[in-house]
């Protein structure tokens, strides 16, 4: 899913951190169901969903709901006329939504390859890029947040309960670094198992 924003940036909500790098990116998307939310905080379509497009991401991914947020990331595309607009609408949705920043071209780019005519638009990918449903909007009023075993099933995402229990140990507060730190960590201990061979072998 990374591939569709290779060389984009996106912002986390509410903060001026800038997921741009290819690592990083790969890290917030890859194996996970991806929302891109068409909307506008000035549109009354969209103000009378937004609210429960929140509901439905945070009874998916909140801890206060669930005990493992689920492979769930919403990427929100403004159709907001202003910066101001958007960066005040983002404030009253939940922090772990992503966004294109305000006038980034790459907007039409992804109305026109997803068909987007009208807002609020929920488009539903596969970590691959395909779509599983084209817009999500009446599904997610009508059955909220079970609509997302189906996603996930027909995303066919690796079930991360298969891993082993130390794969989650000091990770539930991940920083947006975190991967490039844990990279670094595995670079270090094989440049070491790297030199134990060496000296093993003279």
């Amino acid at each position: 899913m990374a591939a569709l924003f290779t060389g984009k940036v996106l912002m986390a909500n509410r903060e001026q951190d800038e997921v741009e790098t290819e690592r990083e990116l790969c890290w917030a998307l890859e194996n996970k169901v991806l929302l891109l939310y068409f909307g506008s905080g000035q549109c009354p379509r969209c103000r009378q969903f937004s609210p429960l497009l929140k509901d439905f991401f945070l009874r998916l991914t909140d801890e206060f709901y669930v005990e493992r947020a689920s492979q769930l990331v919403l990427v929100y595309v403004s159709r907001d006329e202003t910066e101001e607009q958007q960066s005040a609408f983002l404030r009253t949705m939940p922090r772990r939504w992503l966004a294109l920043p305000f006038g980034d071209a790459f907007k039409r780019e992804l109305e026109l390859r997803f068909a987007v005519s009208e807002v609020p638009a929920v488009v539903v990918l596969k970590p691959n890029g395909e779509v599983i449903v084209g817009n999500a909007v009446e599904e997610i009023r009508r059955a909220g947040p079970a609509c997302f075993r189906s996603w996930q099933e027909a995303a066919e995402l690796v079930d991360r309960n298969f891993r082993l229990a130390e794969d989650f140990d000091n990770r539930s507060r991940r920083s947006i670094t975190d991967p490039i730190r844990r990279l670094k960590y595995k670079l270090d201990k094989k440049d070491k198992e790297g030199e134990g061979e060496g000296e093993g072998e003279d």
